[in-house]
């Protein structure tokens, strides 16, 4: 045996089908893609659906927009508060050390949902009107930073 008689299997090798060549290449006149439609044209855009509406025009548009600054505000609720001690200075890094935060972001913003019985200093970046008033009626103090 000597490499050149070495060859392919029978059948394991096809000839190349060239189509378009003349009608006497047998694959002529439409090559192979049978007649008209959009599949011996070239086929259809992508998202094509048949003629039925499609998906990407049935769903709603976004409404809206998406303000570029907005500020995102680490939020606490007063109820929260209440685990303090009585006299306790409040700060953004007591609030991540006793885990009520996992971060600072723009700022800490102090809502009044809930109620406070103790005397505290709170310091933070923003007040709600009713945080604010109820901090001052259990004796305590706001400071904004």
């Amino acid at each position: 045996m000597n490499l050149t008689d070495l060859q392919p299997n029978e059948g394991s090798t096809h000839r190349r089908k060239r189509v378009g060549r003349g009608i006497g290449s047998g694959h002529g006149k439409t090559s192979t893609r049978g007649h008209k439609g959009d599949k011996a044209r070239g086929g259809t855009k992508p998202g094509f659906e048949g003629g039925q509406t499609p998906t990407h025009r049935r769903l709603p548009h976004r409404r809206g927009f998406t303000p570029l600054f907005k500020k995102h505000f680490a939020i606490v609720n007063l109820d929260s508060l209440e685990r303090f001690e009585d006299g306790t200075v409040v700060t953004p890094d007591l609030l991540i050390e006793t885990g009520l935060i996992s971060a600072v972001k723009d700022g800490v913003k102090i809502l009044g949902n809930g109620d406070i019985t103790k005397k505290l200093s709170v310091q933070a970046h923003r007040f709600s009107a009713s945080a604010a008033e109820k901090i001052a009626a259990a004796g305590g103090s706001t400071e904004t930073i």
